[in-house]
C-alpha cells in the first residue's frame, strides 16, 4: 500500500531516543492503528503491548526478536511480527522508513 485514505492522523510526534527514532500516529476508521516513522542509524531497544507488523519501506537495519539470540537483516520490502506483551532490539544501519501496524 502505498497510499493512506480516510484516516486521523495524531498531530503530536513519537520522539525517542533524542529524535533519532520518530513516527506519526495513524488511525483508521475502524479503529486499527498504524504509525509511520523514521529511524536513524543506531542501537535501540523497544517494548510493544500489542502485536505488532513491521514493514520496512527503505533503509537497512538488524533485528533481535523476542526469543531470539541472533542478528536478522531487514531491508526495504521486509516485513517482521513481533509478538504483544515482549520487547525487541534494532541496530539501524542507515536511515530507515517504516510502516508499524498494531495488531489486537
Amino acid at each position: 500500500m502505498t497510499e493512506i485514505k480516510n484516516v486521523t492522523i495524531i498531530k503530536k510526534a513519537n520522539i525517542y531516543y533524542d529524535g533519532k527514532v520518530t513516527s506519526r500516529t495513524v488511525i483508521f476508521a475502524d479503529g486499527s492503528k498504524k504509525t509511520l516513522g523514521i529511524m536513524f542509524p543506531g542501537e535501540y531497544e523497544f517494548g510493544t503491548a500489542e502485536k505488532e507488523f513491521m514493514e520496512i519501506l527503505s533503509g537497512n537495519l538488524d533485528v533481535v526478536l523476542p526469543g531470539a539470540d541472533k542478528w536478522v537483516n531487514f531491508k526495504e520490502g521486509d516485513v517482521f511480527e513481533v509478538p504483544a506483551q515482549s520487547k525487541f532490539k534494532l541496530n539501524v544501519k542507515s536511515l530507515t522508513d517504516y510502516c508499524c501496524s498494531y495488531i489486537k
